[in-house]
């Protein structure tokens, strides 16, 4: 809504007291109506806001990473390929450290300025600062608590992944890069932000004699375009009695990177022009299954939008930011399990499930601490909580505390390492992330369930279930309505997220991990190191020969950690 519309509707839906109506319709309009976003801050703040929030999202988008001799390489696909890719720990580290050269030191004067304002916005609708007033979209008092003890709950899972890839790292580059006892450099784990750490399956694999299936190799040999890798997430939608998207994406959406040397942000994004007919995904797609498995995600913001069309304007948006989010990670759930792409004949023989409970962790679980951490950090900053002086001290404090990751090369008070991820530069919430990967298992339960399926939760598919669709489709239907306990109970039957769904889909892969670290007497954690806020940051660079950056020998993954009987 424009600055405009929404001054027009807030001031005047605050002239009325909510408590004065009857009708939770009407309630829950008002108070949704009465928060004026950034559209509260005086004329001037307001423009000044905005340019800061365009030159940094731009800054984002258009930074670049130059070989001494050679071309300059964007963030997606080239500096993206690189960390998934590369196993010479001397590229990883340029790409690394000139990602957040070309962003984030960029980004740390102005982010001083974005906080300011943010907070006076805030103030101005009536919260304590800006963090608060995020955390009000989840209608709790207690989110803070609440997130904390889900990220309690998932820790040991995390903690024994962390060991079992460690081992692999170590046994890969060697003790001069990797401390069996201590954190993991955060440039070898295969992602810019070491968020996902699928990139490095193959040295970890944990049955290397039987690898997966490479569905990228076989995409591409089937001459798939991106148009295709959309038309068979829009078939699995449908499959499921859900609705058709309008001709009008297929006109209006860019699936590709613009050809014509237009300058473009590239990160996946969904968007509802809210006129009824005009829905749109902006994706640089390329033929991976990653990219595939993200469109299943960006399609399933499109259904919501389908689904909610039709209600008013102010409940047009998912039932919380987390439950929108997880509603396409649900159906990723099912595209990428074994039965749906078709890979057995039969029914997986144990080491083949435990390699894809293992690719599907790199995946999920091993996103859980960063998903809690970006808005810790932010939170902390805007209640003063982190001061400007400490920023970047700050970060790796809370990436050592909860990732067990350390910055590869050191780090100082110039950088501002936060800037360089997306959904910081560009003043997005992040907690619907870490939310979303619980509410997405506890859906895909309840829709697995509503299919008829029969088994572990991993081999579940729902593709070509109507009574799965119809169960989703009706709470997708309701928007932002209802209060999100409501919406969540008419699937699931819980009011609250749970963590209880995603530790039964990889219970297995959790028994499987708990023997092979026993067995070779893993230390779970990061005991040596302290990450406390009185610590100086440069303790954050302990054990210098962990971050010496210098080729290092690259032996064999070598023989199998695997047992032949598991204790799954």
């Amino acid at each position: 809504m424009s600055k405009q519309h929404t001054l027009y509707f807030g001031t005047r839906a605050r002239l009325f007291k909510i408590d004065d109506f009857q009708d939770p319709d009407v309630k829950r309009m008002l108070s949704k109506l009465q928060n004026l976003y950034k559209a509260a801050l005086p004329e001037d703040e307001l423009r000044e806001y905005n340019q800061i929030l365009a030159y940094m999202e731009t800054t984002y988008s258009m930074a670049q990473v130059c070989l001494n001799e050679g071309p300059c390489l964007p963030l997606e696909p080239d500096l993206e390929e690189v960390m998934a890719t590369s196993r010479d720990q001397k590229e990883l580290l340029w790409a690394w450290q000139g990602w957040r050269d070309a962003v984030g030191r960029q980004l740390r004067m102005t982010f001083e300025r974005y906080v300011q304002l943010s907070n006076k916005a805030a103030e101005l609708n009536g919260y304590e600062d800006m963090g608060a007033m995020w955390r009000s979209a989840y209608e709790s008092d207690t989110l803070e608590q609440d997130v904390e003890q889900l990220y309690e709950e998932l820790q040991p899972l995390y903690l024994n992944l962390h060991a079992y890839v460690r081992r692999g790292l170590y046994r890969f580059y060697g003790p001069q890069l990797i401390d069996p006892r201590g954190p993991i450099p955060a440039h070898i784990l295969g992602n810019m932000w070491a968020q996902s750490w699928v990139g490095i399956l193959d040295l970890v694999l944990p049955f290397p004699e039987k690898p997966p299936e490479d569905i990228t190799k076989i995409m591409k040999g089937q001459h798939w375009k991106p148009e295709k890798m959309f038309q068979e997430a829009e078939k699995f939608f449908t499959s499921l009695g859900l609705l058709s998207t309008p001709p009008e994406f297929w006109k209006n959406s860019m699936m590709e990177r613009p050809t014509d040397g237009r300058e473009v942000e590239c990160h996946a994004s969904a968007w509802d022009f809210y006129n009824g007919e005009d829905f749109r995904i902006k994706k640089c797609t390329e033929v991976t299954i990653e990219d595939l498995l993200s469109i299943f995600h960006q399609m399933g913001h499109i259904q919501y939008f389908l689904q909610y069309k039709n209600l008013s304007v102010i409940f047009r948006a998912g039932a919380n930011p987390a439950f929108e989010e997880a509603v396409g990670s649900v159906i990723t759930l099912s595209a990428s399990s074994h039965k749906h792409l078709r890979l057995l004949t039969g029914p997986p023989c144990p080491e083949e499930e435990v390699n894809f409970l293992m690719s599907m962790a790199l995946e999920k679980i091993a996103f859980i601490p960063f998903a809690y951490l970006v808005d810790r950090f932010r939170w902390k900053v805007f209640d003063g909580t982190i001061r400007k002086a400490v920023y970047n001290q700050e970060w790796w404090n809370l990436r050592l505390k909860y990732q067990g990751l350390c910055p590869p090369v050191p780090r100082t008070e110039d950088d501002f390492d936060p800037g360089a991820k997306f959904h910081i530069s560009a003043s997005m919430p992040y907690i619907r992330y870490f939310l979303s990967l619980m509410l997405q298992f506890q859906i895909h339960e309840a829709l697995c369930k509503a299919s008829g399926h029969v088994g572990p939760l991993h081999r579940c598919d729902i593709y070509n279930s109507k009574k799965a669709g119809k169960l989703l489709a009706d709470v997708l239907k309701l928007g932002s309505s209802k209060p999100w306990p409501e919406v969540l109970q008419k699937i699931t039957g819980e009011t609250k997220v749970s963590t209880k769904a995603l530790m039964t889909y990889f219970k297995p892969l959790l028994n499987w991990l708990v023997t092979e670290n026993v067995r070779h007497g893993e230390i779970l954690g990061w005991p040596d190191f302290s990450c406390s806020l009185e610590q100086s940051f440069g303790n954050l660079t302990l054990i210098p020969p962990l971050f010496q950056p210098q080729t290092l020998p690259s032996p064999a993954l070598g023989q199998s950690l695997c047992q032949p009987h598991l204790n799954a």
